[in-house]
């Protein structure tokens, strides 16, 4: 149970952190991330259907991502298209552009294609028979998860990250410096999708399959897990950042696993999970709104 969790927590924490690019330091509503994230395993899917390596479809799949944050950036500089208007438009374009790259199948299902996940079980299986199979999945995404957080917390200290993040705060100030806003953004919200979708190719390979709506939903689990992980520990320095995202990811993956074992109790179903979700949203917000006040009135 214990290995679930810290397994989807870290899958979804890419797709969480990509969110925390767009929305907290760009300040940019991103709806694409709802498509981005079943296109990453879709784009998995054609590449291994097609006899290439997973390490392939993998880097494929956040290059796609990429480029889906591309066009919804060119759709909201270029076009004069709001920026949550943009999303939700690259977004439902993306659900026809799936089928399409999984030739007009909702479905693909990895159980007879050799995947990075199913060789790293065979191997643990073989070489440690006493340990159970989907811990060596655990420590593959423990080392790539601490080599991405450092490289992205590098990143946030070069001149371009720390333009990025007061692009969100502060963008006149961005643009007094002769610094293109239109460009930092577009780069934003290029690596944000492209999180998104290599999440969703992570995802795929450990449920072993992909689907064209396996993304529903998924901006709400994403913004619940920002929210929970700022609660937890406030502090604006980049490398406790990074590592709230991620602690909150762990964390509503706990809350959602542990809903869906024991919801029984209390008469919840699967079907009631988005429920919980937005309950939870909404109290991280009134709580976030009654602390703020608090400290106001203390000033």
């Amino acid at each position: 149970m214990i290995e679930t969790i810290l397994i989807e927590g870290f899958i979804y924490g890419i797709m969480v952190l990509g969110l925390f690019i767009s929305y907290r330091t760009l300040n940019f509503c991103d709806m694409t991330v709802d498509g981005a994230f079943p296109m990453g395993g879709c784009i998995l899917a054609a590449c291994l259907t097609h006899g290439l390596a997973p390490s392939v479809g993998i880097f494929m799949a956040f290059f796609g991502g990429c480029v889906a944050g591309l066009c919804t950036t060119l759709i909201y500089t270029k076009l004069k298209v709001p920026d949550l208007l943009a999303g939700i438009l690259m977004m439902t374009m993306l659900y026809s552009i799936n089928l399409r790259i999984m030739s007009n199948r909702a479905n693909i299902s990895f159980l007879r294609i050799p995947t990075t996940f199913s060789r790293i079980i065979s191997f643990t299986e073989t070489k440690f028979p006493d340990i159970p199979s989907e811990t060596g999945i655990l420590i593959f995404l423990i080392i790539f998860i601490l080599i991405f957080k450092l490289l992205l917390d590098l990143f946030f200290h070069t001149d371009l990250g720390l333009t990025m993040g007061a692009l969100g705060s502060n963008q006149q100030m961005v643009i007094s410096q002769g610094v293109n806003p239109q460009i930092v953004r577009g780069i934003g919200v290029c690596v944000g999708d492209g999180l998104a979708a290599l999440s969703g190719a992570f995802a795929s390979m450990y449920n072993g399959f992909a689907d064209v709506g396996s993304g529903t939903g998924i901006i709400v689990s994403g913004l619940a897990s920002l929210m929970i992980g700022e609660f937890i520990i406030r502090s604006n320095k980049i490398t406790w950042i990074t590592l709230r995202v991620l602690i909150g990811s762990i964390i509503y993956r706990a809350l959602m696993l542990l809903a869906r074992r024991y919801g029984h109790y209390i008469h919840l179903t699967a079907n009631d999970l988005k429920l919980i979700t937005g309950i939870l949203i909404i109290i991280c917000l009134v709580i976030a709104k009654l602390k703020t006040k608090k400290g106001g009135k203390n000033a």
